[in-house]
């Protein structure tokens, strides 16, 4: 049984593993600092909205990115991600504006210091916030794709990104998601799960009593499966093995099987 990882970690480990060294510098880990109540949504609860966001670099290195003052980090952590074998790695962060609510962040090393690599269109109204799934190559092309439910409080709407140079580009959709709690610090409620040798994404419904299994192909988001639920999900999934997943429901653990619940 795999023991559970922080999302950060494994949203990084679903991609394959590179040679160290092919970068001159590489991110190898990062926080967010200096909590703020300039935004006041506290999605996560408090004290989860910051102004900076610090990283270390494999030289040894000490950088430290800060947002304007009318945006936060409504985040936990940022996470380490590499979106395709020949690009280095980069921090996916979850930045929310007044006025314009949540975006996806990707930042990474650019001349010596920490720069905006690219990012999606903020969801347009303010305290609208969203959570990522997976980055992961979701249809086999050798990039990695970026999903998130966007909303998840209010009908989320599941969207798959793509990079285009420095734009985080929306290539699907799909309504009827929810994979956080509103005030909760768990964002592990889906995860990405590999079956038949494709990546899906299982992603509970907007009661949280169905996990549905969704993959991509040719453009458009298919639903896999559902696997139904006794309560509504609440605590963090983790995958066991390319058949089973754990889910943290209170005190116990239970096992549910995505294979069994594939059409």
């Amino acid at each position: 049984m795999l023991a559970r990882m922080p999302q950060r970690i494994a949203f990084a480990a679903i991609l394959a593993a590179f040679a160290a060294g092919a970068f001159a510098e590489s991110i190898t880990g990062a926080h967010y600092t200096t909590p703020s109540t300039r935004y006041g949504h506290f999605a996560l609860g408090r004290p989860h909205e910051y102004a900076k966001l610090t990283t270390i670099t494999d030289a040894g290195r000490k950088l430290v990115f800060e947002l304007p003052d009318n945006e936060v980090f409504e985040d936990l952590a940022p996470r380490i991600v590499r979106l395709s074998a020949d690009t280095p790695t980069e921090l996916l962060a979850i930045v929310s504006r007044h006025g314009a609510g949540s975006r996806l962040m990707l930042i990474g090393l650019r001349g010596g210091g920490l720069e905006t690599t690219a990012q999606s269109p903020a969801i347009g109204t303010p305290m609208r916030w969203l959570n990522p799934v997976a980055v992961a190559d979701l249809d086999g092309d050798g990039q990695a794709e970026i999903a998130a439910v966007i909303m998840p409080h209010i009908g989320g709407t599941l969207k798959v990104y793509k990079r285009r140079g420095a734009a985080l580009v929306e290539i699907a959709a799909q309504a009827g998601f929810s994979n956080h709690v509103y005030g909760s610090a768990e964002l592990a409620l889906s995860a990405p799960i590999v079956i038949a040798g494709t990546t899906h994404l299982l992603v509970p419904d907007t009661t949280r009593l169905n996990l549905r299994i969704v993959g991509l192909k040719g453009g458009r988001l298919i639903e896999a499966g559902v696997c139904a639920l006794p309560e509504p999900l609440t605590g963090a999934l983790t995958v066991v093995s390319l058949s089973q997943i754990a889910i943290e429901q209170g005190p116990g653990r239970r096992l549910t099987v995505p294979d069994d619940c594939v059409k």
